[in-house]
């Protein structure tokens, strides 16, 4: 019993450091400059963009490169720039993470 509560807690504790590390990598790519978690700033929440993309089987690989390459439309007339900065395995990561907010 206490060994299935201590890996519970540790799972517990990666998935929370995980979490941070992706607020982190958002932060350090300078997404959270038009996004933040439950409200809109420049571009929507990422809140907003997981329920909107939830169930599409196709939203990871179409926010993975609209991260990269920027895109327009979706959310209104404000364009979403394109990020050189930002690798795809990075790209890949952060919306993952959007995409699991709730």
């Amino acid at each position: 019993m206490k060994a299935s509560l201590l890996v519970l807690l540790a799972a517990g504790a990666l998935v929370s450091n995980a979490a941070l590390a992706n607020a982190d990598l958002a932060k350090a790519k300078n997404c959270m400059a038009c996004h933040a978690m439950g409200n809109k700033v420049v571009g929507p929440s990422y809140k907003d963009i997981a329920a909107k993309y939830a169930g599409q089987k196709d939203a990871e690989d179409k926010l993975v490169q609209k991260v990269i390459k920027g895109g327009a439309g979706v959310w209104g007339a404000v364009p979403m720039p394109a990020n050189a900065q930002v690798s795809e395995a990075e790209s890949r990561t952060l919306v993952k993470w959007i995409l699991s907010q709730k």
